[in-house]
């Protein structure tokens, strides 16, 4: 019983202690973007690295979501004679829902992953260490430009998940499952409001925060040589995955 407790004990410790090692870095974070010198260039460098050279799994994700729930709600729907609702089940859950969560966990996976393994890297192989030597603040040089992209480009991405989630969902419904064409557009922007859009933008904007700080915190606090940038890499997926999940039920509670 006591070995119980105190591996209980140590598990909470352990996460107390990360968490305030995660807002430590924030606030670190947000103090340095305002601070001089800029590196726009870098900041640009990071934003095709974490936004264009996403397309591909966002486009791959999000269309065959859309299709699937699509395909699934006609299904569920046609027994009760309501297939003409598909668009609109299709366009709310993209865009409040699936597009924001679901394009964070991807990008999490391709971009928060490589981040730690980066700056985990230069971690073991004492290039922080000379960053400090040379008096540039490791915060500034290297988280600033990542969060910054995250937080920028994560809606861009979230927008183009929306579309093409929404156009997956007409594919099947109406070529395929032969629904009314015109019915569904009109049902599909029917009941959409203002809100349901920026709803997804902000959740795409603090997941995209989220993933990117996690990723970096993570990486500069790796220990133990390349088996230690391995687990960065593995704990900064699973961490940034677990608190997008965990931040999506409060931000969709506050903002509806």
């Amino acid at each position: 019983m006591t070995a119980v407790l105190e591996l209980l004990g140590y598990y909470f410790l352990n996460v107390f202690e990360q968490t305030g090692l995660w807002f430590r870095m924030l606030w670190r974070t947000i103090r340095w973007t305002f601070r001089r010198p800029f590196e726009p260039r870098e900041w640009l460098r990071q934003m095709v690295r974490l936004g264009w050279d996403s397309i591909p799994v966002v486009f791959l994700t999000s269309m065959f979501t859309g299709m699937v729930l699509a395909l699934q709600t006609f299904n569920g729907f046609q027994r009760v004679h309501a297939e003409n609702f598909v668009g609109s089940v299709v366009a709310l859950a993209m865009l409040r829902e699936l597009s924001p969560v679901l394009v964070g966990l991807m990008v999490t996976g391709r971009v928060g992953s490589s981040m730690a393994a980066e700056i985990g890297t230069m971690r073991v192989t004492e290039q922080i260490d000379a960053l400090k030597a040379l008096a540039t603040d490791p915060v500034q040089y290297l988280f600033v430009p990542r969060v910054i992209a995250g937080i920028v480009m994560l809606p861009f991405l979230v927008v183009l998940g929306d579309a093409l989630g929404i156009g997956g969902g007409y594919l099947v419904a109406v070529k395929l499952m032969n629904a009314n064409s015109v019915l569904y557009e009109q049902n599909t922007y029917q009941f959409l409001e203002l809100n349901d859009i920026w709803s997804g933008l902000i959740k795409a904007a603090v997941f995209g925060l989220i993933l990117t700080l996690t990723g970096c915190v993570r990486g500069y606090y790796t220990r133990g040589g390349a088996e230690g940038v391995g687990r960065a890499t593995t704990n900064a997926v699973v961490s940034a995955s677990l608190i997008i999940l965990f931040t999506d039920f409060f931000l969709t509670k506050l903002l509806f």
